[in-house]
C-alpha cells in the first residue's frame, strides 16, 4: 500500500509518502519538507502564537493535497515535543481535524523513543544484538535501550538541539562559559536518567538515528548522503571536542559551508554536538552506529504489523468456517 508520514517536529514537519508492504522495507516515493521551527513561534507560557498555528495548519493543507495527488491511501501524522509540550497543543490539534481532516497523534516522548528503536532494530538486525539507542531532536533527547524489537527502558529529555540552542548558546559565537553552562546542564539531565538506561546493561551497537548525528558524522568524515544509506556510517567520541571547537569557533553562516550542515540548522549544530558528547561521557561510548531509519521508518512499520496481525486474524477465522 501507499502510505504517506506526517512527520511535525519541534524543527521541521516533513512528509514522506512511501510503497509499503508487509515483509518489505518501504521504498520512498516523494517526500516534502520545510523547517518550520516551531520552538519560535512559542510564547513565554510556552504556547503556540497565532503565525505559527497557521503556518503549520498552511503546511498540513499542502501535505494533504501532495499525498492525495501521489495516491497515498492513509497519512500517519504525528507531532513531537513543540506540540506535545504546548499549553495550547490539543486546541491546535482539534483545529486541524475538524478543518483538515487530518487525525493528528501526539506522541509521548517515551512512545517516540520506542517506536525510533524499533526502526533501529529492523535497520541493524538481530545481530546487533543489545542496541542503546540516541535520538537528538529539535526539541528532545529520546534515549533507548533493549534486546528485542521495543526497548526494555526508554525515557525523553528535554535536551533537544533547538530547544539547547535557543536557551543556551546566545549570539553567532557563544562563549565558552555559554558552551561550559550547556555542557553542565546536558550531562545532569542525562545523568538523572542514565540508571534507567544502564539497568538493562551494556550495549553491544550503539545507534544514533537523527539528523543532528548525521550532521556530526558527516563532519568527522563519514560518507556524504548521495553515497546511499547503505554505506555504513560511524561518530566517534574521539572526533566530538574538535567538532565543537570548530563549530564554536564560527558563525552559523561559517558552520554551513561545512559538510552535512544545512543553512537551515547551523545554529543549532552546536548545542546538538554538546549534547551529544554530554550522553557519549555519561554512557561511555566510544563509537555510534549511525541509521538512516528513524521515527518515521518506526511508524511505518508499526502500522504494517498491526495490518499483518488483522490480516492473519481474518486468514484464520476464514479458515475456521
Amino acid at each position: 500500500m501507499r502510505l504517506a508520514v506526517l512527520d511535525i517536529g519541534s524543527n521541521s514537519v516533513h512528509l514522506l509518502v512511501v510503497d509499503a508492504h508487509v515483509g518489505a522495507p518501504p521504498l520512498p516515493a516523494t517526500s516534502h519538507k520545510e523547517i518550520l521551527r516551531l520552538a519560535e513561534f512559542l510564547g513565554p507560557d510556552g504556547a503556540i502564537d497565532d503565525a505559527g498555528q497557521q503556518r503549520l495548519r498552511d503546511f498540513v493543507a499542502e501535505a494533504v493535497e501532495i499525498a492525495e495527488d501521489q495516491g497515498a491511501e492513509q497519512i500517519l501524522a504525528f507531532a513531537t515535543s513543540a506540540v506535545r509540550d504546548a499549553p495550547n497543543g490539543q486546541a491546535l490539534i482539534d483545529s486541524i481535524s475538524t478543518q483538515l481532516g487530518v487525525t493528528l497523534t501526539v506522541m509521548s516522548g517515551k512512545d517516540e523513543a520506542r517506536v525510533t528503536f524499533l526502526a533501529a532494530r529492523r535497520w541493524f538486525g538481530w545481530s546487533a544484538g543489545k542496541i542503546l539507542l540516541l535520538d537528538i531532536g529539535g526539541g528532545s533527547l529520546e534515549i533507548a535501550a533493549g534486546q528485542d524489537e521495543y526497548p526494555q527502558a526508554a525515557v525523553s529529555v528535554p535536551l533537544g538541539a533547538g530547544r539547547t540552542y535557543a536557551d543556551f548558546l546566545p549570539g553567532e559565537r557563544p562563549s565558552a562559559e555559554d558552551i561550559h553552562r550547556l555542557r553542565k546542564h546536558a550531562r545532569a539531565q542525562i545523568g538523572r536518567i542514565a540508571g534507567k538506561i544502564n539497568r538493562v546493561g551494556a550495549p553491544d551497537h550503539v545507534v544514533g538515528s537523527s539528523k543532528t548525528f548525521r550532521s556530526l558524522a558527516r563532519i568527522a568524515g563519514a560518507a556524504p548522503s548521495g553515497d546511499g544509506i547503505y554505506v555504513p556510517r560511524k561518530l566517534f567520541r574521539r572526533d566530538l571536542p574538535g567538532i565543537i571547537d570548530t563549530l564554536a569557533a564560527r558563525t552559523p553562516e561559517e558552520r554551513a559551508t561545512l559538510p552535512g550542515v544545512s543553512e537551515a540548522r547551523a545554529g543549532q549544530v552546536l548545542a546538538g554536538a554538546i549534547v551529544a558528547e554530554a550522553a557519549f561521557t555519561i554512557f561511555d561510548i566510544a563509537v555510534m552506529n549511525i541509521s538512516p531509519w528513524a521515527l518515521r521508518e518506526g511508524i511505518i512499520m508499526r502500522r504494517l504489523d498491526l495490518l499483518d496481525s488483522a490480516e492473519t486474524t481474518s486468514a484464520m477465522g476464514r479458515s475456521a468456517d
